[in-house]
């Protein structure tokens, strides 16, 4: 499932980032291309915003696998609508690979990776990197107040990867009590779930400005096109 309903304002309010051009297609269909691709994909949704003009184009190239769903005033509000989309033709024990349509320089093998760690052997898991800059607190007026450690901590990416029920569930339960998270990940950790970290081979930057377009083309140049890198 890909939530991208999102307006995308620190890229160009005028021209969300999902649809800049990257390597001769747009920015989601470059993240969404190794799961059309993958016939474990058993169903996709695409999640957006209902008035986005490219509905129509978009329902057309998922094909007879996938649907395009209204998204919500959140990012967990459209991926808990996917949810419920989803949960028509699947089991709740079903896995559900949740990507940001920002990402377009997943790799295959790193799909696969998050897909053998995690199928049987944990609750949930999700492609992350090991935090390697050094951190900065800052306070209100932008000064450096402590340094702290970065032991354990790792910069969260996408795939993430839970069971449909439990992950309904717990997005459920935060909306209900007002929490907003900021990733499936965190909706988890609410409800006890301690997701497994599976650590990404390959460059998968997310696209926020345009400046990181330029380097998620580089990305893909490199390495020889779309889903490459197995």
């Amino acid at each position: 499932m890909m939530p991208a309903a999102g307006s995308g304002r620190r890229f160009d309010p005028a021209n969300p980032k999902q649809y800049a051009p990257l390597a001769g297609s747009t920015v989601l269909e470059c993240a969404l291309a190794p799961f059309l691709d993958d016939a474990r994909c058993r169903s996709i949704r695409l999640v957006l915003a209902r008035e986005d003009p490219q509905r129509r184009r978009l329902e057309l190239a998922l094909g007879r696998r996938g649907a395009v769903v209204d998204g919500g005033a959140e990012r967990c509000d459209s991926v808990l609508r996917g949810l419920v989309s989803l949960a028509d033709g699947m089991d709740a024990s079903d896995w559900v690979l949740v990507h940001d349509a920002a990402r377009p320089c997943i790799a295959r093998a790193d799909i696969d990776q998050l897909i053998a760690q995690v199928d049987g052997r944990a609750e949930g898991g999700l492609l992350a990197v090991p935090l390697v800059d050094t951190l900065k607190r800052a306070d209100a007026d932008g000064s450096c107040v402590d340094t702290p450690a970065r032991t354990g901590l790792w910069c969260a990416q996408t795939p993430q990867m839970f069971r449909l029920g439990a992950l309904r569930a717990a997005l459920e339960r935060a909306r209900a009590a007002g929490r907003v998270p900021t990733d499936e990940a965190q909706a988890m950790e609410w409800v006890g779930v301690r997701a497994r970290l599976v650590a990404a081979g390959h460059a998968n930057p997310k696209v926020t400005t345009p400046a990181d377009l330029a380097l998620a083309a580089a990305v893909l140049a490199a390495r020889g096109g779309i889903g490459g890198g197995a």
